[in-house]
C-alpha cells in the first residue's frame, strides 16, 4: 500500500521555471497529492496542466489556500505583495507559505505588512537554480537537484514551519542553507544581481549601436559565456534590481572603482598592474570552480 505523501495539497502562484520545477520535483519524489496552479496567463496555466506540472488550474485563491499544506509564491518579486494581500485572510492554521524570490528584505517587509499576525506561517526562500529560459516549458523535475536553496527565516517562524519548508526543498533535491535576509541581499547583490546587470549592460550597449550586426557576427564563446544571463526574463530582473537597489548600488560602485583601476593601468601602460589583477582573479576563479566540481 502506498504511503501518504508528505504534502497533500500544494498551491503554486507562478507555474514557470521556478514554480513549475518545484511542483515537478515534489511529484518526482511522490510526495505531493495535488498541485493547484495560479498565474496571470491562462495560456501558461493550460500549458502547465498539459505538461503535468499542475493537476488543476485554480479559480479562487482564498478557497484553495485555506486547506493547502504548502503555498509557493514563485512570481517576480514585484507581484508578491498583491498575492500576499489576497491570500492572507484565508490561510488555514496548518498552511505554510514560502517564496522563490531572489531578494529577501523586501519580501519579508511585504510579508509582515500583509500577513500581519500570520507572518510566522511565511518562511522566505531563494532557490539558487535559475536559467535563462522561462515559462512552464522550461520547468524540469531535476532543476534543484544538488543546488543551493537559502532560507531566511523570520523571528516569528516556528521550528516546525521552517522544517516543513526545508523538507519540501530537500525533496526536490536541494541543499538547504540559512542566512539572515540582510546578509542574503548583500551576498547576492555581489554574486548574482551585479553580474546580471553587467551582462544586460554589455549586450544593450552593442545592440543599440548602428553597426551592431558587425559586432554580433564576430562574437564567440567568451561573449556567449559572459552574456548568457542577458537572455533572462527582463521583468523579473527589473524587479530584482529595484528591490535590492541599495546593496546593488554599493556593489556597482565597487565594480566601477575596479574598472577605474584597470583603466588607469591601461592608460599608464602598466602591464604589471594588469597581470596582478588578472592573476588574483584567475586564482580565485579556479579555486571556486574546483570547489564546485567536488
Amino acid at each position: 500500500m502506498n504511503s501518504r505523501p508528505e504534502f497533500g495539497k500544494v498551491v503554486v502562484f507562478g507555474v514557470g521555471l521556478i514554480g513549475g520545477s518545484f511542483a515537478l520535483g515534489l511529484k518526482a519524489a511522490a510526495q505531493v497529492g495535488e498541485v493547484v496552479g495560479f498565474g496571470r496567463s491562462l495560456v501558461t496555466l493550460t500549458e502547465a496542466l498539459h505538461l503535468g506540472i499542475i493537476d488543476r488550474v485554480g479559480a479562487n485563491p482564498g478557497q484553495e489556500v485555506v486547506d493547502a499544506d504548502l503555498v509557493l509564491i514563485a512570481t517576480p518579486v514585484g507581484q508578491m505583495p498583491e498575492i500576499m494581500s489576497r491570500i492572507a485572510p484565508y490561510l488555514g492554521p496548518q498552511t505554510v507559505v514560502t517564496d522563490g524570490g531572489s531578494t529577501k528584505a523586501d519580501v519579508v517587509a511585504a510579508a509582515r505588512e500583509h500577513f500581519g499576525a500570520k507572518v510566522g506561517q511565511f518562511v522566505p526562500a531563494h532557490p539558487i537554480a535559475g536559467a535563462e529560459n522561462s515559462g512552464a516549458a522550461a520547468a524540469r523535475a531535476d532543476l534543484y537537484r544538488d543546488k543551493k536553496v537559502v532560507l531566511t527565516p523570520v523571528s516569528e517562524n516556528s521550528a516546525h514551519n521552517v522544517a516543513r519548508v526545508r523538507r519540501a526543498w530537500e525533496l526536490c533535491g536541494a541543499q538547504v542553507h540559512e542566512l539572515s535576509s540582510s546578509e542574503h541581499d548583500r551576498v547576492f547583490a555581489a554574486v548574482s544581481h551585479l553580474p546580471h546587470l553587467l551582462s544586460f549592460a554589455l549586450v544593450h550597449d552593442l545592440a543599440v549601436r548602428e553597426n551592431s550586426e558587425l559586432f554580433f557576427s564576430f562574437a564567440a564563446s567568451g561573449f556567449r559565456d559572459f552574456t548568457r544571463i542577458a537572455a533572462s526574463h527582463p521583468e523579473m530582473w527589473r524587479d530584482i534590481c529595484l528591490a535590492n537597489r541599495v546593496a546593488l548600488v554599493e556593489e556597482l560602485d565597487r565594480y566601477r572603482a575596479q574598472l577605474d583601476e584597470l583603466r588607469d593601468a591601461l592608460q599608464k601602460d602598466d602591464g604589471a598592474a594588469l597581470e596582478k589583477t588578472f592573476d588574483v582573479a584567475r586564482t580565485a576563479r579556479r579555486a571556486w570552480a574546483e570547489g564546485k566540481a567536488k
